[in-house]
């Protein structure tokens, strides 16, 4: 996997998800990486801590591209391309 500036990756979509605990902002997710064509990314944004785990596990899973996530002002953007 070739390293990806995060900082310079544009999204076809945001979820803001940071009003949402475990597991909102993975449902979010889900329905958001349908909206999207394949080789699109989404972007989540997520204050839960448990979702840094739970999206790269569910995009490994489910066969997506994680890849990876950035710092916000009290919340993580995490970055995953639809692959199928």
């Amino acid at each position: 996997m070739s390293e990806v500036n995060l900082a310079e990756v544009q999204a076809a979509k945001i979820v803001d998800a940071r009003g949402s605990a475990c597991p909102g902002p993975l449902l979010e997710a889900k329905k958001a990486i349908g909206a999207v064509s394949v080789g699109q990314t989404i972007e989540i944004w997520s204050g839960d801590p448990s979702t840094k785990n739970d999206l790269p596990k569910w995009a490994a899973k489910i066969g997506h591209e994680f890849l990876g996530s950035l710092a916000g002002e009290g919340y993580d953007r995490i970055f995953i391309t639809r692959k199928k």
